[in-house]
């Protein structure tokens, strides 16, 4: 690991296993499947309060340009792009980006991947309206260095999405013995628990990257729907909105 990017190698070789599986709802990444709907609803309606826009419309994000750290197969992207945006999407996975170019294609969308980080995307100084780190912060090297990264690649004025589990005994409890190893949603070894980020903790690195955060809830389980929900348990899964002041 380089001292200028935030890649876990083990990660990035870990996730290239299962490259192909990330567009089948009951694979590997069935998970992330089923957290999509509630990841997109809190990604629209912030960015629509935050930019002014109307939520209610098909493409409430036209205009708009996206980033996607760590895009995976693009089970993000895409429906960023059906939402009107202009998206990029990246990821040092080769694999996971091969993956996402051969399924836009298919889906007729036009996204911008490659296989790149977002420390180089930041020294390059690009920017984008809506920058997006979700379920990725807790399989980086240094999550604060990585949050700081993420900001860097917000334009002035624009907004930072993340998304991630909390280091509680709870979530100890529930996404790596229940989830991993007892229900079998995820692969085994997916999460480690040191590497989970408190709210205070992701806070505190935004603020010092010069944000405030707008909005901040849980994801929570609901057994009967298998679906996920947005709620005030911020013991597991939360996501967070943060922008600039002025």
């Amino acid at each position: 690991m380089s001292p200028e990017t935030s890649v876990d190698r083990h990660e990035i070789d870990r996730f290239a296993k299962s490259a192909r599986e990330w567009w089948d709802p009951t694979g590997a990444h069935r998970a992330l499947h089923r957290l999509n709907p509630v990841r997109i609803g809190f990604i629209r309606d912030q960015a629509a309060s935050h930019f002014a826009l109307d939520p209610r419309s098909l493409t409430p994000l036209a205009g708009r340009s996206v980033i996607d750290i760590g895009c995976g197969g693009g089970l993000l992207s895409e429906p960023m792009a059906r939402l009107g945006a202009r998206v990029t999407g990246i990821d040092p996975g080769a694999e996971g980006i091969e993956a996402a170019r051969a399924h836009m294609r298919e889906a007729g969308l036009e996204i911008d991947y490659r296989a790149t980080t977002a420390e180089e995307l930041a020294r390059a100084g690009a920017a984008f309206d809506l920058v997006l780190a979700m379920e990725v912060i807790e399989h980086v090297a240094d999550p604060g260095p990585f949050i700081a990264t993420a900001c860097r690649l917000a334009a002035p004025g624009g907004m930072v999405v993340l998304a991630t589990i909390n280091r509680t005994l709870k979530s100890f409890a529930l996404a790596i013995v229940g989830a991993e190893y007892v229900l079998g949603w995820v692969p085994r070894g997916t999460h480690r628990w040191e590497k989970f980020v408190t709210p205070g903790e992701m806070e505190a690195a935004l603020g010092a990257a010069g944000f405030e955060v707008a909005a901040l809830t849980g994801v929570v389980f609901n057994p009967l729907g298998e679906g996920w929900r947005p709620g005030r348990d911020l013991d597991v899964n939360y996501m967070a909105a943060a922008r600039r002041p002025g």
